[in-house]
């Protein structure tokens, strides 16, 4: 007896600290990002999140108050007609009232959970007049963000962890944003309906910021869509919610929500910037332009792998290879094509021509290797052409 009242006072209990733990925990905050230790969702900063929220809380307290009448009916029987008692056991058998009761009461429950969900879930996958479309794509392990413009060139970039690696091996404090910071932030304005069409390079990935009520898989060869209405500027951070790989945690979401001239004036210079990239295509760089470049590019996206002085970790060394030192179109189809069944990417989709030329005449020449090559964007051009 003692044992069942026992396991009976866990059941009984549990509900309520988990009810007093969305009290007291900061549950109803009211800020677009959550926080820290926060155990409920956050209404976050559009109208359908807000609608989820509403959703959700609406179910929570119906199912707080089914608890509320079951286990009370419960214990009123395990209490009311104890054996201490000696109360007599009922000899009724297939009571026709009680069990249409109860198979009608939950139905109506259901039905009236059920209408609003539906209408919530109809509007979260209505993407239609959108006012900007924006292309995701997962990679390990970054984001590319591309705008679509029906009227001109699209603009693109990438988006990395900017968190400083001594924060990551323990050597220096941690910032407050440690992990959630990234170079290149998605800008979006306010007050507009943004669609985001969603896939992958690689593997599975999926697109997550909660303030603004968005989680969707990124899967390679599919498209999936979203979409969002900010109703508050603001910054807003999110992060990759599929266990996509070993660096899975570093690759969060940024998103910067501006007024429309604040963003206008942005994409005009992300416009600029790609213009100006155009042009580069044509020029024939010197030696050391090429190597201060292909040194920037090498420290962003070849560091973590293969050294910051070409010495290896992850990847091979550059210093001495045999890549790196050889002929220099097996090291271009390396560069650009990735290495199948390793860990070694393909960069040919995600550094644009003139990058490609600098960093591979950047390791052909750095680190001890001095072979003299030097490549154009041209040449990359045309390896990929096939020429």
């Amino acid at each position: 007896m003692y044992q069942q009242a026992k396991r009976l006072y866990k059941l009984a209990l549990c509900p309520v600290l988990m009810l007093l733990s969305l009290l007291s925990s900061g549950a109803w905050a009211t800020e677009g990002n959550p926080q820290r230790w926060q155990t409920n969702m956050t209404p976050g900063v559009t109208e359908v999140g807000a609608k989820i929220y509403d959703l959700h809380m609406f179910v929570f307290w119906v199912c707080v108050l089914v608890g509320i009448i079951v286990f009370g009916v419960m214990f009123y029987s395990v209490f009311a007609y104890r054996k201490d008692r000696h109360e007599e056991p009922a000899t009724f058998h297939e009571n026709t009232r009680l069990e249409i009761a109860w198979t009608v009461v939950p139905f109506l429950v259901l039905i009236g959970m059920a209408v609003p969900a539906t209408k919530t879930l109809m509007e979260i996958y209505n993407t239609d007049d959108a006012d900007l479309d924006v292309l995701i794509t997962g990679y390990q392990w970054k984001w590319k963000y591309e705008y679509i413009n029906p009227n001109g060139d699209n603009v693109s970039f990438f988006s990395n962890l900017l968190t400083d690696k001594a924060e990551i091996a323990n050597t220096e404090a941690k910032g407050s944003n440690y992990l959630i910071e990234v170079d290149e932030p998605l800008v979006l304005p306010v007050n507009k309906k943004v669609r985001f069409l969603v896939t992958a390079n690689d593997v599975l990935h999926a697109w997550w910021v909660p303030a603004l009520a968005v989680k969707r898989d990124a899967i390679p060869g599919f498209i999936n869509e979203a979409w969002t209405k900010a109703t508050e500027t603001g910054v807003y951070r999110g992060q990759c919610a599929e266990l996509c790989g070993r660096d899975h945690g570093f690759m969060p979401i940024v998103v910067n929500v501006v007024e429309e001239p604040e963003y206008n004036e942005w994409l005009a210079g992300k416009q600029a910037e790609a213009a100006e990239l155009k042009a580069l295509m044509s020029k024939e760089f010197t030696m050391d332009e090429l190597v201060a470049r292909g040194k920037s590019v090498y420290d962003r996206s070849c560091a973590a792998c293969h050294g910051a002085n070409g010495e290896g970790g992850v990847g091979k060394a550059i210093a001495g290879s045999a890549i790196a030192t050889g002929a220099v179109k097996p090291h271009l189809d390396v560069v650009v094509n990735g290495a199948p069944g390793t860990a070694m990417q393909a960069f040919g989709g995600q550094l644009n021509e003139v990058d490609l030329a600098a960093v591979i005449t950047y390791q052909r020449n750095g680190f001890g290797n001095n072979m003299g090559d030097m490549l154009q964007p041209i040449d990359i051009y045309k390896f990929k052409k096939g020429q």
